[in-house]
């Protein structure tokens, strides 16, 4: 059995992923900032510990991580139009998630990020500030964790659906933007993380036609 750390331990693609994870003999350590969802989280077989991702600082991460065999960046700041919290949780949280695993000695890190973030906005003059603020978060992320020294893979999911998965996915360094169910999403960034061969990989997610294991084997090659 591995201990899994959640960032964003509540968030609709965690608590997919912990039910999952159990599945496979793994313990998930969800972290999460409100006591509140202790309950509901231990009910889908997590453990929880709290941390507030933008008051917690990288010995904060560290601690929190301690005793764990790798993490998962799972945190998104909402949809609700704060341009700081893209900030200060889509980047700020995953560049303290980096520091807080590379000094507990994690090797092992998960994130997931979102399809096309590296590409310029058409029409910067169209695009909404909270969602440039959250693209350029997630990029700058991603660029963080590619720097580091960590066994990264980086899962960059197309537009979220809260559909039955389906297990059929498209999964490459470049898809053709589409959706995906976030439990499709949670199903791949199980599959990836005890896989060495996903190391190192950055890859778009969207709904297709492959089982997840071939897909994820197909990519890695």
């Amino acid at each position: 059995m591995t201990r899994i750390a959640i960032v964003g331990g509540h968030g609709k693609i965690a608590r997919l992923l912990i039910p999952v994870l159990v599945e496979g003999g793994h313990q998930p350590v969800a972290l999460v900032r409100k006591p509140e969802y202790r309950a509901e989280l231990e009910g889908l077989g997590a453990e929880v510990e709290i941390l507030d991702i933008e008051q917690a600082d990288e010995e904060d991460f560290a601690k929190a991580f301690a005793g764990t065999d790798a993490v998962v960046f799972a945190a998104g700041g909402g949809g609700d139009g704060n341009v700081e919290r893209k900030k200060t949780v889509d980047l700020g949280g995953s560049l303290k998630s980096i520091a807080g695993a590379t000094s507990a000695g994690i090797r092992r890190f998960v994130q997931i990020s979102a399809i096309g973030v590296d590409e310029p906005f058409d029409d910067a003059d169209d695009v909404q500030e909270s969602w440039k603020a959250y693209v350029d978060a997630k990029r700058d992320a991603d660029v963080a964790l590619r720097a580091s020294d960590l066994d990264w893979t980086i899962i960059r999911p197309g537009g979220l659906t809260d559909d039955a998965g389906t297990g059929q996915v498209q999964l490459a360094e470049k898809v053709d933007r589409a959706e995906i169910p976030r439990a499709d999403v949670a199903a791949v960034i199980a599959a990836v993380l005890p896989d060495a061969s996903t190391y190192g990989r950055q890859w778009e997610l969207v709904s297709g036609t492959t089982s997840i294991p071939d897909a994820v084997s197909e990519a890695a090659r």
